[in-house]
C-alpha cells in the first residue's frame, strides 16, 4: 500500500486546507477531443400531466419511494413506469418549495436541455396547481452510497444510544470485515466513478450549469450496465431561493458558514448556508474522493487530521490492500487535499481534476458490470427468472393456465375491497381490472389489457398478479424487455410477501 510512501508526502497540503491564505486558482490545459453525449438517444424534454405521473408511480405508492429518507424527506423521489414501458424516477417537491410555476418551469426547461451519457438525464416536468414534479431516467442499480458504505444498520442502532461526540467516531472505527454487508467495490471501479463524475460536472459546466446542489454519494447512480451517472436532480435548486439549510456541518464547505444567519427550529439554531458556487461543488467533490478512498463517510476535518498525522490505516479502506501503487495513492490523496482547501480560490477546477484522475485509471477495457460483479441489465432472459406458477403462465402467455390459477387463488382478494370508500367515491377492486385484463387478452386486445393491468397496479401497488398480467400483455405486444422487468418486479414482490408470513 501507499501508506509508507505517504510518510514522505509533505503534509503542508493538508494543513493549508484548514488555514486562510492567498493563492491562485489551479488550472489545467483544455482537454482536447470531441464532446461526448450530444446525440444521446432520449425522448425530447416534455411536460407531463399530474395524472400521467400518478399512474406511472401507482398513485405515488410508498412502495415506490427510492429517495434516501423515504416518505419523511421534504422532496420525495419515486420510481415508476410510463405507459408500463419506460422506467422513470419522479421527484415530487414540497408544496412550498416553488410557489411560482413559471420560475419552476424555467429552471426545469434549462436543466432539460442537457443530454449526456454521464448524467441520469431529465426527461420532463409537471406543474399543476400546487404540484411540482421532475421526471428523470431511472437508474436500476442503486447509488454509490449503497455500494460503497458497508456498515450495517446495527451500527446506526448503536449510534442512537451514544453521546454525540462518540457518534462522530463511528465512521472512523467501523468498516472491518465483520461489518461488511456486500462485496466491496474494487479500486478500479472507484476510480472510474470519480472520473465519470468529474466528466459529468465538466459537461454541465460547458453548458453553463456549473452549480450542483448537495453533491454526495447518494447523487451518483448506476445504470443498467453499472456505469456511474450523476443525478440531474442536483442541477436544479430544491427551492426558489437556492439556499441550503444544513444540519450536518461536518461536510459543509467552510465558506457556507460565513453568512452568520440561522434558522431557529425547536430552539435549535440551524445555519442558513450560502448559495452554491462552482468552488463549493469542488469541495463536495473532495468529500466524495474521501468516501471512495475510505469506504466510509469521513468528515473532511477528520480526514485532514489523519493526513497530517499520517494515520493512513484509518483513512484507507482495508479491502483496497494491494490494489494500487504507492504513487497512485499519493496522487489521489493529494487531489482530495487540493479539493478541500479552505480558500475557494485554492481549489482546482473540474478540468484539472479530470487531468489528474485520467492517468490513474485501471482496467479501462473491463465493463463496469464486470468490475461490480452485477449482471448487465438484470436477468438476461425470462427463463433465468425464478417465477411462481402464475408468473410462469404469464411468461408463456398461457391464457388457460392464467385463468385457472387466478380463479383458484388470485381473485380471492376481490372480497371485501369493492365497497371501500375514499374521497372521490367507491374504490374499484384491482381484481375487477385483472378480470377484464384477462378478457382483453383472450380477445386479442393487448393494449387494452395493458391499460387495465396498469390500473390494477395503481390501486394495489404491492399485488404481484397485476405485474404478471402486465407482463403477459407486454409480451403479446412484442415488448420482451419491458415484460421481463414486470416479471422480475412481480417475483420480487411475491418473494417479499412470502417472507413476511
Amino acid at each position: 500500500m501507499f501508506r509508507n510512501r505517504l510518510l514522505t508526502y509533505d503534509a503542508v497540503a493538508a494543513t493549508s486546507a484548514v488555514r486562510k491564505f492567498k493563492g491562485t486558482v489551479l488550472e489545467a490545459p483544455d482537454v482536447e477531443g470531441e464532446e461526448k453525449g450530444e446525440a444521446y438517444d432520449l425522448p425530447h424534454f416534455r411536460e407531463f400531466s399530474f395524472e400521467q405521473l400518478r399512474l406511472a408511480t401507482s398513485g405515488f405508492a410508498v412502495e415506490n419511494i427510492v429517495s434516501e429518507h423515504g416518505e419523511k424527506a421534504p422532496n420525495v423521489i419515486y420510481k415508476g413506469k410510463l405507459d408500463a414501458q419506460r422506467r422513470i424516477a419522479v421527484k415530487r417537491f414540497n408544496r412550498s418549495a416553488w410557489p411560482d410555476p413559471s420560475q419552476f418551469s424555467e429552471e426545469a426547461r434549462a436543466v432539460g436541455q442537457l443530454r449526456n451519457h454521464r448524467l441520469a438525464n431529465l426527461l420532463g416536468f409537471c406543474y399543476e396547481g400546487n404540484e411540482r414534479l421532475l421526471v428523470a431516467e431511472y437508474m436500476p442499480n442503486e447509488t454509490l452510497a449503497k455500494h460503497l458504505f458497508h456498515c450495517v444498520e446495527i451500527i446506526l442502532a448503536v449510534a442512537s444510544r451514544l453521546p454525540l461526540l462518540l457518534c462522530e467516531l463511528i465512521p472512523l472505527v467501523f468498516g472491518g470485515p465483520y461489518f461488511r454487508e456486500s462485496q466491496p467495490m474494487k479500486w478500479a471501479m472507484r476510480l472510474r466513478v470519480v472520473l465519470y463524475l468529474a466528466e459529468a460536472l465538466e459537461y454541465c459546466t460547458s453548458k453553463g450549469r456549473a452549480l450542483y446542489h448537495d453533491l454526495n454519494a447518494y447523487r451518483v447512480l448506476f445504470d443498467e450496465s453499472c456505469n456511474p451517472r450523476l443525478s440531474c436532480f442536483g442541477l436544479m435548486k430544491n427551492s426558489r431561493d437556492g439556499k441550503s439549510y444544513s444540519t450536518n456541518l461536518a461536510f459543509t464547505p467552510p465558506e457556507y458558514l460565513r453568512t452568520g444567519n440561522y434558522l431557529v427550529f425547536f430552539s435549535v439554531k440551524i445555519p442558513i448556508v450560502g448559495r452554491v458556487t462552482p468552488e463549493s461543488v469542488i469541495y463536495s467533490f473532495g468529500t466524495l474522493l474521501l468516501d471512495v478512498l475510505s469506504g466510509k463517510h469521513i468528515p473532511p476535518s477528520h480526514a485532514l487530521d489523519l493526513i497530517r498525522g499520517r494515520d493512513f490505516n484509518m483513512l484507507t479502506d482495508f479491502c483496497l490492500e494491494g490494489q494500487f501503487s504507492d504513487e497512485d495513492g499519493t496522487e489521489f490523496v493529494r487531489l482530495a487535499s487540493r479539493c478541500l482547501q479552505y480558500e475557494q480560490r485554492e481549489r482546482p477546477n473540474v478540468k484539472s481534476i479530470i487531468h489528474a484522475l485520467t492517468p490513474l485509471q485501471k482496467e479501462t477495457e473491463v465493463p463496469s458490470y464486470v468490475l461490480m460483479d452485477i449482471p448487465c441489465g438484470g436477468a438476461s432472459s425470462i427463463e433465468s427468472l425464478s417465477l411462481s406458477p402464475l408468473g410462469e403462465a404469464c411468461s408463456r402467455m398461457d391464457l388457460t393456465a392464467i385463468h385457472e390459477i387466478m380463479e383458484a387463488v388470485g381473485y380471492k382478494d376481490d372480497e371485501g375491497t369493492a365497497n371501500e370508500f375514499i374521497d372521490v367515491g367507491t374504490m374499484v377492486s384491482p381484481t375487477v381490472f385483472a378480470r377484464r385484463c384477462l378478457s382483453y387478452l383472450m380477445n386479442e386486445m393487448p393494449q387494452e389489457a395493458l391499460n387495465d393491468a396498469t390500473q390494477a397496479l395503481v390501486i394495489s401497488p404491492i399485488w404481484p398478479s397485476a405485474l404478471y398480467l402486465q407482463a403477459a400483455a407486454l409480451l403479446t405486444l412484442g415488448m420482451e424487455k419491458e415484460a421481463r422487468e414486470a416479471l422480475r418486479d412481480g417475483s420480487l414482490l411475491e418473494a417479499k410477501g412470502n417472507g413476511a408470513h
